[in-house]
């Protein structure tokens, strides 16, 4: 068999063996494997081009080491599964570097990572005041979490005690001009209705390049020609704006009137508007 025959033999025997394998051994980003995985990942990749480039000669040898790389990595999965110990061996145990608001100096060392390096990983957190950090520690893979202090925290509904409707992923019903029906038939809807839409925001559908729709029916949607802006607007904020406009008007009229009976009966709904809208505001205003 002729060199590059036996090359071109190799290689593919080996890029099917390692995608299976690969696959196998899960779906973790490379930038966030452990020191293990990633020793792991390079042999790999170094033993396969070595036989498949025919440097290593023998290709059942080449095949047997290539195989101690693939299979141990299961073997080590199963154990650290059974026992933490092991786990901690193979995968390392997380650092503790800022606890009760104070940096830990002697965990940094420990990890050998710089002060300037500690604030440029949590400024990649969007947190550029280490007085705002109640907690951080470093992963085993390297990333940075970190708990800011409590009254640091971004404001939630639950904080405000506000009852919210669960949202769902939004279905992309559009792509490249194209109407996409599984999407679309998955909400109830049809494309008598996206035509609809599509009509009522002025724009054809060979133009749009994504068209997406929530969980509430509202349609998004991006065109090919960006200079052309529009205003997505949202059904939920525009009927909150109404009822806003309508509360407003109520308050107007008891003003305005000088009848104490229209007074108190434009001032009475306006308190019950008033109190509907605070009511719908985490549910429209999202």
């Amino acid at each position: 068999m002729s060199t590059w025959l036996m090359i071109l033999f190799r290689s593919s025997v080996l890029f099917l063996l390692v995608f299976f394998f690969i696959r196998l051994l899960g779906k973790k980003h490379p930038a966030k494997v452990t020191p293990f995985r990633f020793v792991n990942y390079a042999v790999i990749a170094v033993i396969a081009g070595l036989v498949a480039t025919n440097i290593i000669r023998n290709f059942m040898l080449g095949l047997v080491a290539l195989s101690v790389w693939l299979v141990l990595p299961f073997v080590f999965d199963y154990l650290e599964m059974r026992s933490k110990m092991v786990h901690d061996v193979l995968e390392g145990k997380e650092t503790v570097l800022i606890k009760e608001g104070k940096i830990m100096e002697e965990n940094l060392k420990s990890v050998r990572l710089t002060g300037e390096e500690l604030l440029k990983d949590l400024r990649m957190k969007d947190v550029f005041s280490v007085a705002d950090v109640e907690f951080a520690v470093l992963e085993t893979n390297g990333d940075l979490n970190v708990m800011l202090k409590s009254d640091r925290l971004p404001i939630t509904p639950h904080d405000l005690e506000w009852q919210v409707m669960p949202q769902t992923e939004p279905q992309t019903v559009i792509l490249d001009g194209n109407i996409l029906q599984n999407p679309l038939t998955e909400l109830g809807l049809n494309s008598d209705w996206l035509q609809t839409q599509l009509v009522k925001a002025g724009v054809s559908l060979d133009n749009v390049f994504l068209g997406q729709v929530n969980s509430v029916n509202e349609l998004y949607l991006d065109l090919f020609a960006d200079a052309i802006k529009l205003n997505n607007p949202s059904v939920r904020q525009s009927l909150y704006a109404t009822l806003e406009k309508a509360q407003a008007d109520l308050y107007k009229f008891s003003l305005e009137t000088e009848n104490e009976n229209a007074k108190w009966m434009f001032e009475e709904n306006a308190a019950k508007l008033q109190k509907a809208l605070d009511g719908l505001r985490p549910h429209l205003l999202r």
